[in-house]
Parts: C-alpha cells; sequence; structure tokens
C-alpha cells in the first residue's frame, strides 16, 4: 500500500492542457463514444450532448434534479445520479422526459445519489456518499457512505461503510470494482461475485496531504487514473497500489488550510469546491475518449468546458462505446 506523501513532480505540464466543448454548467461528469459524441452532465437538469461536428444539445431541463454521474444505456436514455436533496436515480430519454428510477431501496429512501456506473454485464452501480447533508458530510471520521447494485434480481446495497462513497469502475477482467473515498482519501477493492455481491474489501492505495480522490477511469494496462478534487491531480495508480502524478495545478496555501480543517473535522463547501488554481476548474472526473481512447476529457465542478490532454495509454473499451 502506497501514499502520495513523497510524490514525484507531474509528467505532464498544464501547458499540455487544452479546451474543448465551451458553455457548459458544471459539467461534472462526462461520457465518450466511438462515433465522437461526448455527453455531460448539466447543473440545468439534465444531460448536455456535444457531437463531434461541435454542435450541442440539452437533453431534458428538469427542475430539481442535478445531475452528476450517469449513465448511457442500450436504448440511448440515461440513468441518472440525483445530487439534490430529493436524491435517488433517475431517467432521462432523448426526447427529454425525466422520470424517477429508483427512489427507495429495501423501502428506504435513497437520498441524494453521487454517481452511477454501467458494467460490461449491464449491471447498474450507484454510489452514495453520505446520508448526511451540508458541511457535517466532510468528515474523516465518518463512513455512512454506500454501494448498491441493480440488475434483473432487483435492486440491493452490496457495500456499507465507506468514506464518502465517490466513482467506480471494474478492472479489465471485471471480477474487481474500484471505489474512491474522498473523505478517507483511499482506493478500495472489491471482488466482485456472480450476483454482484462485494466481497474482499481491500485498501489498494492511500492519499496524502491535498488528495481527495473523486472521479476515475480505467486503461488497457489494468491502472486506475483517479482524480483530486481541489488540488486538480491525476493520479496514474497501478494495480499494486504505486502511484504516478501525472497533472497538478493548485495553490499551496490552500492545501496547508485544507488540510487544517480537514484534519480537525472542519472542512466546508467553500473549501472544498471554490477554485484555488491557475488554469483547471477543479476538476472532477475523466473519460477516454478519441478514435484511439487516448484523448483524455476531464469534467470540473467550476468551469464551463472541459479540459484535455493526450494519454500515453488508451482507456478501457466502456460498455457502451459503440452504443
Amino acid at each position: 500500500m502506497n501514499d502520495t506523501t513523497g510524490l514525484s513532480p507531474a509528467a505532464l505540464p498544464l501547458s499540455a492542457i487544452r479546451e474543448t466543448a465551451v458553455n457548459l454548467n458544471r459539467p461534472e461528469c462526462v461520457l465518450c463514444t466511438a462515433a465522437g459524441d461526448l455527453y455531460v452532465s448539466d447543473k440545468a437538469g439534465g444531460i448536455r450532448h456535444i457531437q463531434s461536428n461541435g454542435d450541442a444539445r440539452l437533453i431534458g431541463a428538469q427542475p430539481g434534479l442535478i445531475p452528476n454521474g450517469f449513465a448511457l444505456m442500450r436504448d440511448g436514455s440515461f440513468t441518472v445520479a440525483n445530487l439534490a436533496d430529493n436524491g435517488g436515480v433517475w431517467r432521462i430519454t432523448r426526447n427529454g422526459q425525466a422520470t424517477p428510477h429508483i427512489q427507495e431501496i429495501d423501502g428506504v429512501a435513497l437520498p441524494s445519489v453521487n454517481f452511477v456506473w454501467l458494467d460490461d454485464a449491464e449491471r447498474l452501480w450507484i454510489c452514495v456518499s453520505t446520508v448526511r447533508k451540508g458541511d457535517h458530510q466532510f468528515r474523516r471520521d465518518i463512513a455512512d457512505g454506500f454501494i448498491a447494485v441493480q440488475d434483473q434480481q432487483g435492486v440491493r446495497v452490496v457495500a456499507q461503510d465507506i468514506h464518502w462513497t465517490n466513482e467506480c469502475r471494474a478492472d479489465p477482467t471485471g471480477q474487481f470494482l474500484y471505489v474512491n473515498e474522498t473523505f478517507g482519501r483511499r482506493l478500495l477493492r472489491f471482488r466482485i461475485g456472480a450476483r454482484g455481491t462485494l466481497s474482499e474489501r481491500t485498501v489498494i492505495t492511500e492519499f496524502g496531504k491535498g488528495t481527495y480522490p473523486d472521479g476515475m477511469a480505467v486503461d488497457e494496462e489494468g491502472h486506475v487514473w483517479v482524480i483530486s478534487v481541489v488540488s486538480n491531480r491525476v493520479i496514474r495508480v497501478s494495480p499494486d497500489g504505486k502511484q504516478q502524478l501525472i497533472i497538478e495545478d493548485l495553490d499551496t496555501a490552500h492545501i496547508d488550510k485544507l488540510e487544517t480543517e480537514y484534519l480537525a473535522n472542519r472542512l466546508s463547501r467553500p473549501l472544498v469546491y471554490d477554485n484555488h488554481s491557475v488554469k483547471l476548474q477543479n476538476i472532477t472526473s475523466l473519460a477516454f475518449g478519441g478514435p484511439d481512447r487516448k484523448t483524455a476529457y476531464m469534467g470540473c465542478i467550476n468551469g464551463t468546458s472541459l479540459a484535455v490532454f493526450d494519454a500515453p495509454v488508451a482507456g478501457l473499451k466502456p460498455v457502451h462505446w459503440n452504443w
């Protein structure tokens, strides 16, 4: 198990990052397809479709819906994690109709949902960061996040007691599920059972000062690309936990202040969400696109565009790649 206490300098300079898909609205998560389409979550209550020719349109504009993580489904619709207080998982069709999809599990209402992801078996993984609200949720001593799965057998919770559950992905074999613990500052791995059960919980790596793992992607070599909110770090983690810093854009004084508040369990929303960087706008996710899946698109909290760089290795092909 490794940590980022002694991270080497970033492999890529900020000058290697370019901008695309402007005039977006809190584009926190992004998906790419083989056809060159980009799909981005939009705070207006829908999904922004950016076509290969540059044209863009908003699909859906549901009041009270704050889309975060979302999955492209085989029928072309989107399953969406709702960050708003009314929570739950929603479905948005191509004509923009938004309807509740999963509002409760075992009779218990779903709170704000952070992320959903569709695996190669077309099971839907659902990540709830915390059941708490406001600044009380950004604590390193609270682990009330959980993971649920929806498949042909229904919806059920499969892992609990997670320190602020964020994005998840499977490894190239489909045998293991990686999960980010944002305020636990760890990358977890579970073994996936035949019926979507999760077992053998393992800490693959722990992150150090200034790293708060948010989004992730997996490349064809089985490495996990972890995106850190606040410090705008992209860290490539090997299956055995070794870390390589790819990109970094931070303000040292702000990171020092954040660390003090984090250790004292006093983190506030402005400390986490406000910009303190040179170029990147509080990045939160990464998706591999382009014809060879070596173009890395990064979503963010505060920006109005996507930051892009060229990766040295191709991303793992997602289940929706040719849909």
